[in-house]
């Protein structure tokens, strides 16, 4: 297996392409401690699902985007697990509008969640994967942050922020045997897109040269890729997973 006795953390896993990575990860050896807002039915049932697998599972209910709760999960996790040594950022939220219309708190809001959070989280591990001198950090960034889009310039620019953070936190740790990547999905249906009229998703899927969305299960393949030694000399990159989009 390729990350038999590996320990993940992954933010904000209790559905969607979160809990697919999980699943994935977990499908391969690895132990998972994940988080979420809050412990609930859903949860339950992701910690469930990972746990029969045969490995390893603990949820836990912190507020990503909070710093001081961030470390004290982190640490709480050391103790139940004993190493790191994978950390998904994927914690995320979306509070659409246009600029205009845009109030403070919508833009406040996802880059804390979307951002800060990732800065909370590699910030708590770093000196754990120091102390290791090994670990991979991958951030879910979006093809939104690459190239824009109009009513999304909160999200746009909280994705974007997650590419710049990852390439300087490949740099800054990649002699600490540390790598940092991000991923950078297109439309991919999830949990996220399921409330889209279907007009709406028929006219994304027309944009991608493939001609259908993509599934959170690609992702996590791409997830488990980074995640694992495959993967062992790639640091700094975003890799798109868009169909061509």
């Amino acid at each position: 297996m390729l990350l038999q006795s590996k320990t993940a953390i992954i933010t904000g896993a209790a559905r969607g392409i979160g809990k697919a990575i999980a699943l994935q990860l977990a499908s391969e050896g690895c132990n998972i401690a994940f988080t979420d807002l809050k412990i609930n039915e859903q949860a339950l049932a992701t910690q469930t699902e990972i746990a029969a697998l045969g490995v390893q599972v603990k949820a836990y209910a912190s507020n990503a985007a909070d710093f001081d709760a961030a470390h004290t999960v982190v640490n709480q996790i050391l103790q139940d697990f004993g190493s790191i040594d994978i950390l998904v950022n994927n914690a995320g939220i979306t509070q659409d509008g246009l600029l205009l219309r845009m109030s403070e708190q919508q833009w406040d809001a996802v880059i804390n969640v979307n951002l800060k959070s990732a800065f909370n989280f590699i910030h708590a591990v770093t000196p754990i994967m120091v102390r290791q001198r090994r670990g991979s950090i991958i951030s879910m960034s979006s093809i939104v942050g690459i190239n824009g889009n109009a009513g999304q310039a909160n999200y746009a620019a909280s994705k974007a922020g997650l590419i710049a953070l990852t390439k300087s936190t490949a740099k800054e740790l990649g002699g600490r045997g540390i790598r940092a990547n991000a991923i950078a999905p297109g439309f991919i249906i999830s949990d996220m897109t399921a409330s889209l009229p279907e007009t709406v998703v028929q006219e994304y899927i027309k944009l991608v040269p493939m001609r259908r969305g993509g599934s959170v299960e690609e992702v996590a393949k791409v997830a488990l890729f980074l995640a694992s030694d495959l993967s062992s000399y790639v640091s700094g990159q975003v890799i798109e997973v868009n169909g061509g989009m």
